[in-house]
């Protein structure tokens, strides 16, 4: 780009100033270079995705993605995208650290939590209220 900016007209100062950007982040702008089962491009990384979300509907019949996606995705489109490069046998999916296991079931849980009662919320939102309100009245009550 910087031997033929000149040849580019109109759009020479736009292609200094990616030049100028893009020389500010060299050290770390090609990262995934740098590790051998990273994608290399985005085109790859919306393969693994599109095909994550084509197995998704054809599984669950749905146009749009599922809620357990949503809640669960940082561990299900992980699964998916390892299961398609190999098969893994049960002692290899045992979580190797118990705690770190119970600290994600917890985060994920506590998502769900979250998203019934936003359901809740929408379902009816003068019981939710009342219900939130007598809880926190109750609170301030305790000595």
């Amino acid at each position: 780009m910087s031997r033929h900016r000149k040849a580019t007209g109109a759009l020479e100062p736009a292609i200094s100033h990616f030049l100028k950007v893009t020389r500010s982040y060299w050290p770390g702008l090609f990262h995934c270079y740098e590790m051998p089962d990273l994608p290399r491009t985005n085109n790859e990384l919306e393969q693994v995705f599109g095909a994550n979300r084509y197995h998704e509907r054809r599984a669950t019949g749905r146009k749009v993605a599922s809620p357990a996606l949503v809640l669960r995705g940082s561990v299900r489109v992980a699964a998916s995208a390892a299961s398609r490069l190999r098969t893994f046998s049960a002692q290899q999916i045992a979580p190797e650290n118990i705690e770190t296991w119970r600290v994600l079931r917890k985060s994920l849980e506590a998502r769900r939590q979250q998203r019934v009662l936003r359901y809740r919320f929408r379902r009816d939102p003068e019981s939710y209220l009342a219900d939130l309100e007598s809880t926190l009245i109750q609170l301030t009550l305790l000595p």
